[in-house]
């Protein structure tokens, strides 16, 4: 591996390791070239059985670090990056029957229906385990599925969801594939008509929204952090609270989607929308703090990063979850849920209270459907007041 260290090296510095990390990521890299050319293993034929019997002989003469795994593997998706090793899209020849088929679903469902990578991710695995449990180890034939197996398997599955979104994720995804399966012809039937619907109502629930003086009380103390860090998940908070924005467009947010010299901000929204929303002014200079001392440098055109080498951009919602929930423990406040859509909730209930209408509620909020919006007037108690029917008899 010797002629990769120098340009893997540069690739390290680049994302913002500290020399301390350096040294300790190469020593390991040349310990494992070392025992490479021992077991005359060439560098295109690393696999991760190779990178765990490493480990496995160095555990005999030092002490294995919690990070050691992580740098090997990404010693080998670099190498695999620059075509030095052989990729797993390469090896189709050693997936199974399943893996080709889910892969092949996952390619429709990126270019005929341009999915994000964490709904397709979402798809493919609950359609991975339908097919385990349907063929096993067995070659999967498509055609032999049948309606009861389809029905079978969700009513089986289903009650052991948490929750109402995992049973109904679970039925869409199924639903997506039997589609693709029978544009490819891979089965004669409309499958995806007999999957069954999961029992949930829409409106049957409350829009859990964090209380006005929670969300001052979270920004408040959140802007007194003054570290990298601290100006960065200020501005995402912000982003969230007076704007309403998703978690996963907080994700996708690029440096070229802020025009300062007009105060706008373009949004990408869900189904590829773009929508410009005007940038507040504690927002814009929330955002001009974290860009001017709390980025790090880093070739990546997100506007929020990692604050810790390697300084990658922030990946999914979850992230933006995580931040969240860390913000909501410091500042104390007690709620049931801390994920951040509470804080979309919020802004959509304090635009209620103010007079808003929900139509302009739905226009800031980006709503596609009017029944996204309808959702909220059930905490509207002023207006529910005015058409509630009078009480027959006496109160109880």
């Amino acid at each position: 591996m010797a002629p990769y260290l120098g340009p893997y090296a540069e690739y390290l510095a680049d994302r913002g390791y500290s020399q301390v990390s350096y040294w300790k990521k190469t020593f390991l890299i040349s310990e494992f070239s070392r025992w490479l050319g021992e077991q005359r293993v060439a560098v295109g034929e690393i696999t991760a059985e190779h990178e765990a019997a490493f480990l496995q002989h160095r555990a005999q003469h030092r002490i294995i670090k919690q990070a050691d795994p992580m740098a090997l593997s990404s010693m080998s998706g670099w190498l695999r990056d620059k075509g030095v090793v052989e990729s797993a899209a390469d090896a189709s020849d050693e997936m199974s029957g399943i893996e080709v088929i889910v892969r092949e679903y996952a390619g429709w469902l990126r270019e005929e229906r341009g999915l994000a990578p964490s709904t397709i991710e979402n798809y493919t695995g609950y359609v991975g385990r339908f097919l385990v449990s349907i063929f096993g180890d067995q070659e999967p034939n498509l055609a032999v599925i049948n309606a009861s197996a389809v029905t079978d398997y969700i009513r089986g599955n289903a009650p052991r969801d948490q929750t109402f979104s995992h049973a109904k994720n679970m039925v869409t995804s199924l639903r997506s594939f039997f589609r693709f399966a029978r544009y490819r012809d891979y089965i004669h039937t409309d499958l995806a008509a007999v999957v069954p619907s999961v029992a949930g109502w829409s409106m049957a629930s409350i829009p859990r929204a964090m209380p006005a003086g929670d969300v001052r009380r979270l920004l408040t103390e959140s802007a007194k952090r003054r570290t990298p860090a601290g100006r960065r998940d200020y501005a995402i908070l912000l982003l969230l609270a007076r704007l309403g924005l998703r978690a996963c467009e907080i994700v996708r947010l690029e440096l070229d989607d802020i025009d300062w010299s007009r105060g706008w901000l373009t949004v990408h929204g869900k189904g590829r929308q773009e929508r410009p929303l005007p940038l507040p002014h504690d927002v814009g200079e929330a955002l001009v703090a974290y860009l001017r001392d709390g980025r790090p440098e880093c070739p990546c055109r997100r506007v929020f990063v990692r604050s810790r080498a390697p300084f990658d951009k922030l990946k999914t919602h979850s992230d933006i979850c995580q931040i969240v929930h860390r913000a909501i423990d410091r500042a104390g406040i007690k709620v049931k849920v801390t994920g951040s859509h509470q804080l979309r909730h919020a802004l959509a209930v304090d635009m209620l209270r103010q007079g808003l209408s929900l139509t302009e509620i739905g226009q800031m909020l980006r709503h596609r459907s009017p029944d996204a919006t309808r959702r909220y007037a059930k905490v509207d108690l002023d207006g529910l007041r005015a058409v509630a029917l009078p009480w027959p008899g006496e109160l109880p």
